[in-house]
């Protein structure tokens, strides 16, 4: 109440500072927001140069090729299309990272969304505007289903989610084996064993350039980007979900559900899992063999991370994971050790994380100290206040 006191009097003079202030602060926030990003890369140049002449090679030389390679217009293609199911295994993670929910298990959901959606595929023989439908619905209902069981264990028997959905992983990779080698959902194709191909008329369309085409699918992925964006930031939905990852009790106190929260979480963490296969299903392989790519899962943990949660850093995150991965494999026929760029992407996602938190403390302790003198300036402009009035 106190603070409310003078702003009548000051008016014209203690008004205009507030105001002021509040520019400085935000203008401050907005040069954190720019320096964690910088002082990441800037320390995983560094990290990885110095990786580079440890093991006696030129890290100029490195850089160099992989910004020339990746720079080129086939190559940028290619990581345009390895960036789609990155960008969506990272909203799958996402979703549950924003109410501190760690869903390891989106790299056995959306393979076993996969699988059974390449099952459904290819016994169907409909018109490709009603089979791809059909064949993404069943991969997210599937995807959905993998997930919330994980959900329910956690809510009704207090079973992390770290370790129930890793062990999901484990089961939905046995089935998946079983039915391969059963023979009776799958076909053997020389040293590949997969199912049923799914007919010509349900391939998703190409985008054409001038080079290779791009994955159509990547329409499908600025749309769940979207609409991960407004669920979350524009909805009472996203609110409860982000106050629950802030604080369960508050949230409770709020009147929000916490275990209806966290069910319906990994419901649409699944649900978006259910989709990392479908860019490879429906544009590239048209079946799932024993060489459908596994690990996508895991990868968008590391992408969530680098985008803090937020669909344009995690494309930047997945644009760079896929870039990273195309001048790789140059490096190595350069001579360069295969292993470097696990060792730079691992060097990357530690940087980024260690960057961002080193930022949010410096910006929390800078806040906090100009809170403080704010409040100090507002004492002393109380107390010159009651000794004029005394005065008079």
């Amino acid at each position: 109440m106190s603070t409310t006191a003078p702003a009548p009097q000051g008016s014209g003079g203690t008004a205009a500072p507030a105001a002021g202030s509040r520019a400085a602060i935000d203008w401050h926030r907005v040069g954190l927001g720019v320096a964690a990003p910088l002082l990441a890369i800037a320390a995983a140049l560094a990290i990885t140069s110095l990786i580079f002449l440890m093991t006696g090679d030129n890290p100029f030389r490195a850089f160099s090729i992989m910004v020339e390679y990746g720079s080129k217009s086939d190559s940028q293609i290619v990581i345009v299309n390895k960036a789609i199911p990155y960008f969506l295994s990272a909203l799958a993670v996402a979703i549950g990272f924003r109410m501190n929910l760690f869903n390891i298990g989106v790299d056995g959901q959306y393979r076993i969304a996969a699988f059974f959606a390449a099952v459904v595929g290819g016994a169907l023989a409909l018109p490709g505007i009603v089979q791809i439908p059909v064949i993404m619905i069943v991969a997210m209902m599937v995807g959905a289903l993998w997930s919330g069981i994980a959900g329910l264990l956690k809510t009704t028997r207090g079973v992390s989610e770290v370790i129930s959905t890793i062990m999901l992983n484990a089961i939905a990779g046995a089935i998946i084996g079983y039915f391969l080698q059963d023979g009776r959902l799958a076909v053997r194709d020389g040293n590949i064993i997969h199912t049923e191909p799914i007919p010509e008329s349900a391939h998703f369309f190409e985008i054409p350039t001038g080079q290779a085409p791009v994955n159509g699918f990547i329409v499908v992925a600025v749309i769940v980007g979207v609409l991960y964006w407004f669920l979350l930031n524009r909805t009472r939905f996203g609110f409860d979900l982000r106050t629950v990852g802030r604080s369960e009790s508050a949230a409770q106190a709020g009147g929000v559900s916490v275990g209806r929260m966290v069910v319906t979480s990994m419901l649409l963490s699944g649900l978006v899992a259910g989709l990392v296969g479908m860019p490879t299903l429906l544009g590239e392989s048209y079946n799932f063999g024993t060489d459908f790519p596994n690990g996508i899962g895991f990868t968008g943990i590391a992408i969530a991370l680098l985008g803090r949660n937020h669909p344009v850093g995690i494309a930047l995150g997945a644009l760079l994971w896929g870039f990273l991965e195309r001048t790789g494999g140059r490096l190595e026929f350069e001579g360069y050790a295969q292993e470097i760029v696990g060792v730079m992407q691992g060097v990357i996602v530690l940087c980024v994380v260690i960057a961002y938190e080193v930022v949010r403390r410096y910006g929390l302790r800078t806040q906090q100290r100009k809170v403080g003198e704010r409040l100090a300036a507002e004492a002393r402009d109380n107390g010159k206040t009651e000794k004029a009035e005394v005065s008079a």
